[in-house]
Order: C-alpha cells, then structure tokens, then sequence
C-alpha cells in the first residue's frame, strides 16, 4: 500500500490559472504548508535590450513603451532622462509638470489594477468587479488626454508629446473629482471586510530586516517599513515642487501593500491636482529634436512598482551601444522567498500578486 510522503515538490506556472503573470516555481511542501521556493526566470524572454541596440534614439522611446503596459509611461521617461543628462538638456518646466501628470494617471491605474486582482484572487468577485469599474475612470482619463488606454505615448526626449487645453484640464479635473470618493470607499472596504482582512492579514510577512537584505523597492518596500521613494530622495521632472506624501507601513503583509498602493492612488491625485494648479506657460518640448552625443549616463524614477534605473551609453551611431535597465521586480520577487515561507498552498497566489509583479519588464 503506497503512502503519499510528507514532503512533495509541486509546480506553480509558467502559465496558472491564479497567477498574474507568467512566472514559473518550484515549491517544496509539507502537508499545506509551503517549506522551500524555488523561482525560474525567463519564459517570456524577448531579447529586448538587444533590439534597441538596433533601433535609433527616437524609435527607443517608442520601443521602451511596449516593454511593459501597466508601467509603459515609466520606461520611456526613465530612458528619456538618460539621454538628456547625456546631452546636457533640461526640459521646459511646463513639460516637467506635465511628465509628473502622466506618470501619476499611470500609478493610478496600474495600483488600482494590482489591487482588484488581489480581491479576484481573495474570491471577492464582486469586489474585483467594482474596483476595476472604478478603474475604468483612470482609464478614460488615459484615453481622453492622451489618445491611449494603455501605452500613452506620452514622452519625448525633450519633454512631452501632449498638451492640455481648458477643456481637456476641465475633463481631466472632473475625473479626478469622481475617483477620490470611490478610491476612499474601496479603502474602507478594505480596512473592514473579514474576507479581505481574514486572507491577508499576517500573510506573506516581509520583516524589515528582510526587505533591506532583498533590496526591495516601491510599495513592497514602504509596507515593510522601508521609507525609500526615488520621487523624494532623488527627485525629477517636477516632484522637488509638489506635496508628495511618502506612505510607510511596517507590518509587511499583503495586507499592507494593497494599502500603501490605495493610499498612493489618492496622494497621486494630489500631486495631479498641483501640477494643474501650478501649471506654467510656455513650450512642452524642445523646438529642436535633441541630437544626443557620445557618453554614458544612468537615471531612475518610480514607477508604480518602485524604483525603475535605466543605463545608457551613446556613440557616434544613430543607435545606443548599450541599454540596459533594472526594474523593481527584479528586486522584489527574490522577497517571495522569505513572502511565502511557511505558508499555505492556497495563499501562494495572494502573495505572489502583492509584489505585483512585471515580468515582460524583468525578462528583456
């Protein structure tokens, strides 16, 4: 009579029903409860560092835009910054304002995403449901001011490609005004529904012991009680002149993460709602399409998955001799092994998605 052993290996992806994106484990268990993780890279390698090496300056920053839908603002402009440090350029300030409008549409979006997912993979369909409806504000903004729902199409090296007239900027308001109630609801419901609070609370607990050993970054790192945003400690485009708010938890659950990203939802409309008030006249880019010469530069931004660093290097050819970028997923998911020790098999999901994980971003 042949006995199941007391420890097993299972599989989890590259392609599972519960997760987000395509990432593949090996995870020892014993009975329920998870004791070793193993995490493989690079099934959805695209070879997409190369490829810029083969494409113009200009063709890159549309290149760098497809690496990744719910961060694609971030890469562009990361890569964007490079290049002007590179070339000496400093971009209009109406231009930096309107940068920092963009890439907070974005956090938006992209937190609210994270956070109705985590709802969906709870079982709170309803939840899931509604939360992405509230979304669906974010992602007519997109498509209203920028012409795009996913990749805005938003940066050049110089400043910007879009504009805002009194009647987008009166849309755009009026978004805003009709997200803070429903993003403040969707807090309370978080703070008081025992189906959300009874599977997430202490679960995938990163110390913040931890999270310094991993290195994480962005949302991970603020719930573990790590106050590191590239936005305030090394800031650019225009955040030096805004009220940006850093948020900082320390129970380092997947509870606290969705938090923090609920809570920089909201602090992102702040920091719309200044630039629109604070807004200078004057040009969104350069008159000139910048030529940018031989060096080498490196930049970073924040992304909605935190810090995002972009390496560049520049010759006397049309193309880059070197791109190369390190994204905050590359930091975080090492974390899901202290995330999901000693959990439970049916949490693996829940965890996995709190670090909201980019893995078209991490396997270029």
């Amino acid at each position: 009579m042949s006995t199941v052993p007391e420890t097993y290996t299972i599989p989890v992806g590259p392609l599972h029903v519960a997760l987000e994106e395509p990432m593949y484990f090996r995870i020892d268990v014993h009975g329920e409860t998870v004791t070793h993780v193993d995490i493989n890279a690079g099934h959805v390698h695209r070879g997409i560092e190369y490829l810029t090496t083969k494409r113009t300056m200009l063709q890159n920053v549309v290149l760098t835009e497809r690496i990744c839908s719910l961060c694609s603002n971030s890469h562009p402009e990361t890569f964007a910054m490079a290049a002007e440090q590179i070339a000496g350029i400093a971009i209009p300030e109406r231009a930096a304002m309107l940068r920092v409008v963009a890439a907070e549409v974005k956090r938006i979006a992209s937190n609210l995403f994270n956070v109705a997912l985590l709802a969906h993979l709870v079982g709170y369909e309803t939840l899931f449901m509604h939360v992405m409806q509230v979304r669906e504000i974010a992602q007519d903004i997109k498509e209203t001011v920028f012409g795009n729902r996913m990749d805005l199409g938003a940066i050049c090296i110089g400043g910007v490609r879009y504009d805002l007239d009194e009647e987008t900027t009166g849309f755009l308001v009026a978004a805003l005004d009709r997200l803070v109630p429903e993003i403040e609801a969707i807090v309370a419901t978080y703070r008081t529904n025992g189906s959300i609070l009874g599977r997430t609370r202490d679960v995938g607990v990163l110390t913040r012991e931890q999270g310094l050993a991993c290195g994480v970054v962005g949302p991970v790192a603020r719930a573990s009680g790590i106050a590191y945003d590239v936005r305030a400690v090394a800031p650019y485009a225009a955040y030096d002149r805004l009220p940006l708010e850093v948020h900082v938890l320390t129970d380092g659950d997947v509870w606290s993460r969705a938090m923090i990203r609920l809570a920089e939802a909201l602090t992102a409309i702040d920091l719309i709602r200044a630039c629109l008030r604070d807004l200078p006249d004057g040009p969104t880019r350069l008159a000139e399409t910048p030529d940018i010469p031989p060096g080498r530069a490196i930049a970073k931004s924040e992304a909605p998955r935190g810090e995002l660093i972009y390496y560049l290097k520049t010759n006397d050819n049309p193309q880059p001799e070197r791109v190369k970028w390190r994204v905050p997923t590359f930091m975080n998911w090492d974390a899901l092994r202290f995330m999901l020790a000693d959990a439970k098999i049916a949490d693996i999901a829940i965890i996995v998605n709190s670090i909201d994980p980019c893995v078209s971003c991490t396997e270029r």
